[in-house]
């Protein structure tokens, strides 16, 4: 059953979702924003199982089948624990008639609503989940060591696989490309990634070699020593605002960040 939901607002949106009669939909915790009174609302640590929702203590198999299922949700923590996401996801279900649950991202920017089929997972940046199906699996997918930790917001990813609707956030305004429409790959800064299709391959590599203009690149040109490579056929979604521009910026707003381009050393912020 498809998603009824529709993204409103401009500079920062939210999406307002409708629910049939016992459809759930699944948050992660924090972004909840209004619903309707026949709408209950459950914390849960695990997500959604491959079967949709979680399975209950009496159709889980016995004492066995507790463990293993609490066995997969101190798993699903740890990993989003690891990942410095939410612990806790926030379940939605309404009763006795449609429901109005809203939504909405943490950062000024867009939101877009993606819809699983089935073939093809998506990949998103940490903290882009917003709201999901409980049709549709929410994982963590770690980057290879060494691009995740050249890469930054690369090094961990969230997976969405199964069927339906799912909806995440970003920051500024978001453009959608395919590396098939620019000779097979593109190349990104690390931080304007919000999303990306299975079957686009992601990587990271060094701006320039460690040579003058290297290094002029990474203290002076504002993208570090990385940039993130997408190559492939399929859609990939990009922000139009980092969060470390929107935090360089509002420190400078704040005074805080009047120093030279060589960092603090020469600063001339008082504290």
């Amino acid at each position: 059953m498809t998603l009824q939901q529709e993204i409103v607002g401009n500079a920062m949106q939210m999406a307002v979702v409708n629910l049939n009669p016992g459809q759930t939909v699944y948050c992660e915790a924090g972004k909840f924003l209004f619903k309707t009174t026949n709408v209950t609302m459950e914390t849960r640590l695990g997500g959604p199982s491959s079967g949709g929702q979680q399975q209950s203590a009496g159709g889980s198999g016995g004492m066995g089948g507790i463990l293993r299922q609490a066995m997969g949700t101190a798993m699903q923590v740890g990993q989003r624990a690891l990942a410095g996401e939410s612990l806790a996801f926030q379940y939605f279900t309404s009763q006795g008639g449609e429901g109005t649950v809203g939504f909405a991202g943490v950062l000024p920017g867009e939101m877009r609503a993606l819809e699983l089929d089935g073939t093809r997972a998506w990949f998103a940046e940490k903290d882009a989940f917003v709201a999901a199906e409980s049709t549709v699996q929410f994982g963590i997918a770690f980057q290879g060591g060494r691009t995740g930790m050249s890469g930054g917001e690369g090094f961990v990813l969230e997976k969405f696989t199964g069927h339906g609707t799912v909806i995440i956030a970003g920051a500024g305004n978001f453009i959608d490309l395919n590396p098939a429409d620019f000779g097979g790959r593109i190349e990104v800064d690390t931080g304007c990634l919000v999303a990306f299709e299975e079957g686009v391959q992601y990587g990271v590599q060094r701006i320039g070699g460690l040579n003058r203009q290297g290094l002029m690149n990474a203290v002076f040109g504002g993208e570090g020593l990385s940039l993130a490579t997408l190559e492939g056929n399929g859609r990939v979604i990009l922000q139009s605002l980092t969060i470390e521009s929107l935090a360089n910026a509002l420190k400078k707003a704040q005074g805080g960040d009047k120093q030279g381009p060589t960092g603090g050393m020469f600063s001339t912020h008082a504290g």
